[in-house]
């Protein structure tokens, strides 16, 4: 049955499918009418979890659709998603990440010749690289990530960490002016729960717990959006996280 769904048109930017299946019933009745619509954290930064958990996944037809979605509703703009791609890069992998820029430019492009535009999108600014000086780019490298994780620097002793982590992960990429340090912080927090990372699993949730860019209530709600998109169990993990980060945070 296909029944009027405003919130469905909503979140997904398009007529909700006929709900004929079970799975089909429970998306629409529980994943979009009851956890898209809880007040605990707000449409956008709902996306960014989704986007993560869906690119991650490599689910094709979900990556189309709530990357049509993102950008046809306006909460993410093009240039905003393509800074997603590149941070979603750094902790999903570089394939997952081509294919998902893939997706985002073909999107883009049928938005904007529906709309009789071009659908070019402007290069990104030289300036956007950061200090050419990698003596400098180091520093700050180690400056960022004590700022992000709250916690020492690693001594760059091995080119993971030296070109790798400090480098480049922080000293270029968290501190690109395409996405605020929160909206990296759902990306990463996300991400690191989907790949089942557990040591950066506990420091990135404590971090963003600690930092407060994330509140108790909108990680709770975070749990419950991945849990949706890609699986319980990983949900349960990303719970038990913040649960202890927050209990040694309030000790």
């Amino acid at each position: 049955m296909n029944v009027d769904r405003p919130d469905y048109r909503a979140i997904m930017m398009m007529d909700p499918p006929r709900t004929n299946t079970p799975f089909a019933t429970a998306q629409q009745e529980f994943l979009l009418d009851r956890v898209w619509s809880r007040p605990g954290l707000s449409r956008r930064n709902r996306r960014w979890v989704t986007l993560t958990c869906v690119g991650a996944a490599d689910a094709e037809k979900p990556i189309e659709d709530h990357v049509h979605a993102a950008l046809s509703s306006g909460d993410i703009d093009i240039q905003e998603m393509l800074e997603f791609v590149l941070h979603f890069a750094v902790y999903n992998g570089w394939p997952k990440a081509s294919h998902l820029e893939g997706v985002v430019r073909r999107a883009w492009a049928k938005l904007e010749i529906a709309a009789g535009r071009s659908g070019a999108i402007a290069p990104p600014d030289q300036s956007s690289l950061g200090d050419n000086d990698w003596d400098a780019r180091l520093a700050r490298g180690v400056k960022e990530f004590m700022d992000v994780n709250l916690i020492e620097a690693p001594q760059p002793r091995t080119p993971y960490i030296h070109a790798g982590i400090l480098t480049f992960v922080f000293g270029h990429v968290w501190q690109r002016p395409g996405l605020s340090r929160r909206d990296r912080r759902f990306i990463t927090v996300a991400s690191v729960a989907v790949c089942d990372s557990p040591v950066p699993l506990k420091s990135h949730t404590g971090s963003a717990l600690e930092s407060g860019d994330i509140t108790k209530p909108e990680m709770d709600e975070v749990v419950l959006q991945l849990s949706a998109y890609s699986g319980f169990a990983k949900g349960e993990a990303l719970h038990m996280a913040a649960e202890e980060a927050w209990d040694r945070l309030h000790r």
